[in-house]
């Protein structure tokens, strides 16, 4: 594609050299610069593509998108000046693969809890239905059937437009993601074209990147903000946080509920570690599902593709044949008769509502072993929250390492004792090696 052609979606500050060159591809990893190409340099939160700019260059590439000029610039490179190189590269890799989202029917998933789950079952039911779709999601990328593994629950603008644009080759007619706060700060989604927004809850996470929950708040609120009047905005009414992301949207308004009046209501009949049963707009269904949690999310998928046009009926029957998404929820019936359970918590909302609902199913007849770790190098603040919240929802409690990165598990596991009082100390043990923290839950089982 030609250079000048690409430079129609943005808005140059200034453009240094010749811009009726074609381009062969668009990047912003030196390292994956090719020649021909138009290498994008990014200010990001750990390092400045501005820095890899000469190594783009000995790769091949041909043009340069960037900040600031450089103070020498090499003869026969063109340069392009933008404003802001982090809404620039999105429209850029939107026009380059031939915006791709134009052809599909795209639904964000935005929230702190419940985002893979919805957008998974999503992604299962459209199938179930018959359709192609596409997934982008924390556990794993699909184009249909084929499994693109993933390292970011929202990818860069290039590999995310790129995706897009395999799956519209594909013949997908529906795609779901989730939408990372940090996707919609960093702006990689712009130049994504949305048909609807599915907002989940709000409680504390990454608030070492936010640095408050006010920022948090305002980083999902700007995907609502932003999405056109032709698209849905489908919120939780029980959540604080869920009116206010309707505030300033254009697109049609719609609320899903357990407690209260909405669009899309439901109530819980029974609950079971094989599933719940469930009242959705009137109608029963038995789900695989188990948790209020989780009939939040079940009301999100079905309120999400009645908006998208299906027949209500037709969900249901699609939705009570649904299974639960890898790591949410797991559960894992043993011989000797105790049940184990393996969920992705990684909030104290989250962990919480996953101790609370296998108290719902118990009804005072159990006990409840919890084995739980912080991941490393995020939210610190979070640590002791959960370890005192699993302290309180279980008999007994296990503090052990997940995913550590570049932190020690035992300093981690430390934040998290100081969470703990002498009583809960009572019942809670330390083991840092995760596969002998789950093995001695069998001896206590």
């Amino acid at each position: 594609m030609l250079l000048n052609k690409l430079l129609k979606a943005i808005q140059p500050v200034e453009v240094a050299g010749d811009s009726n060159i074609e381009i062969t591809g668009v990047n912003i990893d030196s390292r994956l610069v090719e020649a021909g190409q138009l290498f994008m340099a990014m200010r990001g939160t750990q390092a400045d593509g501005h820095a890899y700019i000469p190594a783009a260059i000995a790769k091949g590439a041909i043009a340069i998108l960037c900040e600031d000029m450089p103070e020498e610039p090499v003869a026969g490179i063109t340069y392009v000046r933008v404003k802001d190189s982090e809404d620039a590269v999105g429209k850029i890799a939107t026009t380059f693969y031939g915006d791709p989202t134009s052809k599909l029917e795209l639904v964000g998933v935005t929230g702190t809890n419940g985002k893979t789950t919805i957008a998974t079952l999503l992604y299962e039911m459209f199938r179930k239905m018959g359709h192609k779709v596409g997934l982008l999601s924390t556990v794993c990328n699909y184009i249909d059937g084929e499994a693109i593994p993933t390292d970011h629950t929202t990818p860069d603008p290039v590999t995310l437009h790129n995706l897009m644009a395999r799956m519209v080759e594909a013949g997908c007619e529906y795609a779901f993601m989730e939408v990372s706060s940090h996707s919609i700060d960093q702006k990689r989604i712009s130049g994504l074209s949305f048909n609807g927004g599915i907002f989940t809850n709000l409680t504390r996470d990454h608030l070492d990147y936010h640095k408050t929950v006010e920022n948090y708040l305002k980083a999902k609120k700007k995907f609502f903000d932003d999405l056109p009047a032709s698209a849905f905005a489908l919120t939780n009414a029980d959540d604080k946080a869920g009116l206010v992301m309707l505030q300033n949207t254009a697109a049609r308004k719609l609320t899903y509920s357990l407690r209260t009046l909405a669009d899309f209501k439901g109530k819980i009949l029974e609950s079971h570690f094989e599933g719940t049963e469930m009242l959705v707009n009137g109608r029963e269904v038995m789900t695989r599902f188990v948790g209020r949690f989780n009939a939040y999310n079940l009301l999100a998928v079905y309120g999400a593709a009645v908006s998208l046009g299906k027949d209500p009926e037709e969900v249901l029957v699609v939705l009570s044949d649904l299974h639960s998404v890898s790591g949410r929820f797991q559960t894992i019936q043993s011989p000797s008769g105790y049940t184990a359970i393996v969920d992705y918590a990684h909030t104290p909302d989250a962990l919480t509502n996953v101790l609370n609902s296998i108290h719902e199913v118990l009804n005072g007849n159990g006990r409840v072993i919890t084995v739980v770790g912080c991941g490393g190098n995020r939210d610190k603040g979070k640590r002791p929250i959960m370890a005192k919240e699993a302290a309180k929802l279980s008999d007994q409690l296990i503090l052990t390492s997940d995913n550590p990165r570049f932190e020690k598990p035992d300093e981690i596991i430390k934040d998290m004792v100081a969470g703990l009082n002498a009583a809960d100390m009572e019942h809670t043990l330390c083991i840092t090696d995760r596969a002998q923290a789950v093995s001695y839950t069998h001896l206590r089982a």
